[in-house]
């Protein structure tokens, strides 16, 4: 892998923080945190408001004590979904916003960052945690803050799937993992001399894949995995959508799927998909194109929001085509809401309007515009309970992510994997993104 790539390196979202706008969008109760970060919770619960003048000083009191501290061996990473009190001040701390692919490269990117804090889902920290140097250790803010579509793809769940195809198709048989899956996963497709793929390059390495003659297995997002067979000109019709896990879990045959279609498909998508993104459709997007707006959308979004958008990309293509759209341009987006509403603050700077998607002030629509409830499990007092915790030399356990690592969104229940499995683990996951990143910079 290349030693510096300047793919790898987040660039400036451009969020700035403006005095007297609030910085936080919601509050949960005291009871939902954590021992270790209830004392945090209740401080912050006692501010008098959410503006940059109540909060900013309250967290500087953890915050820069731990920068101090740690000095360059710590780095601070968020994702573009998350709430804007935590994108706002993980960037202002010093630390990286981007997408899933910048992101899993950052500890591999900066040897000199021991300790890596990130405010995103547990799969991202995980990423990281499987490319990093043995020296480096990896948290999470809030260990709990999970992802539906990852739930719903669990490796109990896929690896009785895998067994069955490859006793049928043997070495045949590829998967191809989506970043939004555990490093169990990962692995799986190491394994299978697959590759990992992100929103980003997914028609990359699926035109890879393509080229070896498997028969690939698209795990976890249907819709991901459709949208690019379709970008990439493949015959939907030798596309099979295995059952939805939400009512089957693994508990289906090769059979009930259909033996015929299965051995004439090119490529089988995992039956899962994101809550926040399937919401979007033609109709929506159409409604906008006539009012003379531009219409971007997420590849997450059913095939038909896809193929009428204006626009298809990333977070990080998001981002950018309201950074970099003129004065005067109007923008519909279709993806998380937490997102949104940051590009409409930014926008707004620029002249640039920008509207969620789903919020259309007409009868007949949803006006449902929602944002990744388990990202947002991250918030300023989990940021400034960690860092603090952290300078003490008290972090809690669960918070430090190893490969493998496994946790139970609702109770915090931890499964990990002995060292010897872990070592196994790691070497294939690696396989699988190292490809990932080779056919990407190839």
């Amino acid at each position: 892998m290349p030693s510096d790539p300047s793919f790898a390196s987040p660039s400036p979202s451009g969020i700035t923080l403006a005095p007297q706008i609030p910085i936080c969008q919601s509050d949960v109760p005291l009871d939902w945190y954590s021992q270790e970060f209830k004392p945090y919770a209740e401080e912050y619960l006692a501010l008098p408001d959410r503006t940059p003048e109540s909060v900013l000083p309250w967290l500087d009191s953890y915050v820069q004590p731990a920068l101090e501290h740690f000095g360059d061996s710590l780095l601070l990473l968020a994702h573009y979904y998350m709430g804007g009190e935590i994108v706002k001040l993980v960037e202002r701390y010093g630390g990286g916003v981007s997408d899933s692919y910048v992101l899993a490269l950052q500890a591999r990117q900066n040897p000199e960052k021991k300790i890596i804090v990130e405010s995103a889902v547990h799969f991202m920290a995980e990423t990281v945690a499987l490319l990093a140097h043995d020296d480096q250790k990896v948290y999470v803010t809030n260990p709990k803050a999970g992802c539906t579509m990852e739930m719903l793809a669990k490796d109990h769940m896929v690896l009785p799937a895998v067994d069955q195809l490859q006793e049928r198709y043997g070495d045949d048989l590829m998967v191809i993992a989506y970043m939004n899956t555990s490093g169990r996963i990962k692995a799986i497709a190491g394994s299978t001399g697959g590759a990992v793929c992100t929103s980003s390059n997914a028609h990359k390495v699926v035109a890879w894949a393509r080229k070896q003659n498997k028969k690939i297995l698209f795990v976890p997002d249907q819709h991901l995995g459709r949208n690019t067979a379709w970008k990439l000109g493949m015959d939907l019709e030798r596309l099979v959508t295995l059952p939805d896990p939400k009512s089957r879990g693994a508990s289906w045959t090769l059979e009930e799927v259909g033996l015929e279609a299965l051995d004439r498909a090119e490529m089988l998508l995992w039956g899962s998909s994101c809550g926040v993104h399937t919401i979007f459709s033609e109709k929506q997007i159409q409604w906008w194109q006539a009012q003379g707006w531009q219409t971007l959308v997420h590849p997450e979004s059913r095939l038909e929001a896809v193929q009428a958008a204006d626009g298809v990309g990333s977070t990080k293509y998001l981002w950018n085509a309201v950074l970099n759209a003129p004065k005067g341009a109007k923008i519909a987006i279709g993806t998380e809401g937490h997102f949104v509403r940051n590009a409409r603050i930014e926008g707004a700077k620029r002249g640039v309007e920008v509207q969620h998607l789903a919020e259309i002030p007409e009868p007949g629509f949803s006006h449902a515009g929602c944002g990744c409830a388990t990202m947002s499990r991250n918030d300023p007092p989990h940021l400034a309970g960690l860092l603090d915790l952290l300078r003490r030399g008290e972090a809690p356990n669960l918070c430090r992510v190893l490969a493998g690592d496994v946790v139970d969104e609702g109770t915090g229940f931890r499964d990990r994997l002995s060292e010897a499995e872990r070592n196994q683990l790691t070497h294939d996951a690696r396989l699988s993104l190292e490809r990932m990143i080779e056919i990407t910079e190839a």
